[in-house]
Formats: structure tokens, sequence, C-alpha cells
């Protein structure tokens, strides 16, 4: 049975990346997210997809220059205008107190070598004291993130995300002793899914919106889906 992962909480039905959204996930009976994570200034695990705050919240500036309690003033419905509530950026440490998700796929964007120890070493430590290890994997596309769970966290699932094949991602996911990995849609041939599945990988396929691609990846047999619209995931694959 095919997996449901909501994307950034439900981003295309609530602000991504907010409250908001992942209890819009929770409500579809969704028990398992997909989200992104920068420090703040102070050290601080925020979820948030960009670097930089314009995009959701209109504001100048990248969320590094900003300590955690300036950044869960700003409000990240830039996107959503007919959004009714101010939706705070929230801290990771907030989302794991309100919101009793089953699993988590935590991404971590490229990063220097002192900000990706930094970072899963901050993962680790909020896992730790919410009891959440075993229901975390944390994800990343760069080779620093990687290498940083392997070397400090080892405890921690990791997962690599793939976009492009210009390398094969599974040889790459292998090589830092990933139990996931995280494939863009387009790169999901039932070959190569197979073939994953036999290294003992667990499969899941980005961004999935479309009910037939749904129907068709969930036959293809992948482990899980990762979408915008969880309701509809559900709908569907519950036909």
């Amino acid at each position: 049975m095919t997996q449901i992962y909501g994307h950034r909480g439900a981003k295309g039905e609530a602000p991504e990346n907010t409250l908001a959204s992942f209890r819009q996930c929770l409500e579809h009976g969704v028990q398992r997210c997909e989200l992104d994570l920068h420090l703040s200034l102070d050290g601080e695990l925020m979820v948030i997809h960009d670097p930089t705050l314009k995009r959701t919240t209109g504001l100048r500036g990248k969320v590094a220059e900003h300590a955690a309690a300036e950044l869960v003033k700003y409000d990240a419905r830039q996107g959503w205008p007919g959004w009714p509530q101010p939706c705070p950026i929230p801290r990771l440490a907030e989302l794991f107190e309100k919101c009793p998700f089953e699993h988590w796929q935590l991404e971590v964007k490229s990063a220097s070598r002192d900000r990706a120890a930094r970072t899963v070493l901050a993962i680790q430590e909020l896992a730790n004291e919410y009891g959440l290890t075993d229901k975390i994997t944390v994800t990343s596309s760069s080779r620093e993130v990687l290498r940083a769970l392997n070397h400090l966290t080892p405890q921690l699932a990791r997962g690599l995300v793939a976009e492009y094949a210009w390398l094969d991602p599974i040889k790459v996911a292998q090589s830092y002793g990933c139990h996931l990995l995280a494939l863009n849609w387009t790169l999901c041939t039932p070959e190569r899914l197979l073939k994953a599945q036999k290294q003992g990988l667990h499969v899941s396929v980005w961004t999935v919106n479309e009910p037939a691609l749904m129907r068709r990846l969930a036959d293809f047999g992948v482990d899980s889906l990762i979408t915008d619209f969880p309701g509809l995931a559900v709908a569907t694959l519950k036909r």
C-alpha cells in the first residue's frame, strides 16, 4: 500500500510550512509529512522552504539573519492572499508539540560544512527531546548535509533527495548509507524503482498532484508519494 506524505503540510490547501498547513494534512487522516528546515540566527530549527523570507512573508533578508523570536512573528501566508488568519513561521519544536505525525521527512537544503553540522546536531537534539528519533528521516540533496548526518548523527535515518539523474541516484544514496530515496517523479521508472527497493531503499516520489499520476505511481509500487493535496491523494488512492 502506497503511503501519503503531505508536502510542506498541505501546500496546495493552506499556506505552506505553517501550523495551519500541517493541521490540514492531519485532518485528511494523512499521518506523514514532509517539511523544510533552516537555522535561525540563534540556532533554532525553523520550518520554511527558502533561505530568504521574501516569497512567503514579503519581507527582505535571510532566515539566518533573524532570531527565532523574530521569525515566529512573521506572517508566512504571502502566497495565500485569501487566507483568513495570520500564519507565523513555526519552530520545528512547535510542530513536534502540536502535530502527532507518525513519520516526518525533514529536508535540509544545501549548506556549508559548519551549517550542515549545526543543523543535523540540532535535529538530533530536538528528536531526542521529543522522543521522535525513530519517526524521522532527514533528507537532503546536499553532499555536505548527508556527510554530516553520516558522521555526526548516525542514529538518524537519512534520505537522498534526487531531482536529476546525472548521477545514479541509487548509487549516491547507498554511498551515504541512506534509508530513503526521495525521487522527483519524472525519474521514477519501474526499473529504477525495483532496483532501489531491492537495495532496501524506501522510495518516496515527489511532487505528485494529478490523480492519474498518483494511480500510476501507486500501480508501479512506490512506497510513498509526496503531494500538495493530501485530501485528493486519500480520495484517489482509496478508490
